[in-house]
């Protein structure tokens, strides 16, 4: 198991909608990630937009992310949230900066 920290940028006037979508995800993608080994998968922000994630994922977020790449229903939702982003090179899922994990306690 892997516990991994990523970070991304979300347009703070967009900031809101982001937020109302994540809401009502799509249980299609609950289950696609759920699928895929992620669990306890949060998404923290600030008011600025700036997003930490957290999630744990069974092997790798390397390999839950290919095993996502799979699925046309994260297809679709990383697409549909990419106009959400700043600085993005690939779709949201593509684009996460990876961080590294420094302490950790139970």
């Amino acid at each position: 198991m892997e516990r991994i920290g990523f970070s991304l940028k979300v347009k703070k006037d967009k900031l809101e909608e982001y937020k109302k979508h994540h809401a009502a995800a799509w249980p299609e993608l609950l289950d696609a990630i759920r699928k895929h080994g992620m669990r306890n998968y949060s998404i923290f922000t600030t008011d600025d937009g700036q997003l930490f994630g957290y999630a744990e994922c069974d092997i790798s977020l390397e390999a839950s992310l290919a095993g996502l790449d799979s699925e046309e229903i994260n297809v679709k939702w990383q697409n549909f949230m990419k106009p959400f982003f700043e600085d993005l090179s690939g779709r949201p899922d593509e684009s996460l900066i990876k961080l590294e994990q420094i302490f950790y306690t139970d």
